[in-house]
């Protein structure tokens, strides 16, 4: 839950298109992306009462879209929590991090080439 609900969808809306994660407005006090639902405190899907600050990661394809996620994020709001470079977690973890407009760790990691040991689940509407 976002205490400014505008502000959020603009900051998500900026970043997730450099990761290609398409974002669906509601006229409902939410939006969606993906998996992730972030609402204000008067949506039905909220209890009034922020829950607190949270760190999100989302997968980017390469180094660049890394970069191009700080950049975007900090010119649409957040605040910069970490830049793009190599991480001591484990050999070959590029990552960068912000803050959210609610103070929430944002980061966009890029861990190498993807390997995937099946294959793809696609879901049509």
């Amino acid at each position: 839950m976002v205490r400014d609900l505008q502000a959020s969808e603009s900051f998500y809306r900026a970043i997730l298109s450099v990761l290609d994660i398409p974002v669906l407005s509601t006229d409902k006090g939410y939006f969606l992306a993906d998996e992730l639902l972030v609402s204000s405190a008067e949506s039905p899907t909220a209890l009034g009462a922020l829950t607190g600050r949270h760190h999100l990661a989302f997968q980017a394809k390469d180094r660049g879209t890394v970069d191009a996620f700080h950049s975007v994020a900090l010119a649409n709001g957040g605040r910069d929590n970490g830049a793009p470079g190599l991480r001591a977690y484990h050999p070959g973890y590029y990552a960068a991090f912000v803050l959210d407009p609610d103070g929430n760790n944002i980061e966009a990691v890029y861990q190498g080439e993807a390997r995937r040991n099946t294959p793809s689940v696609v879901i049509e509407f």
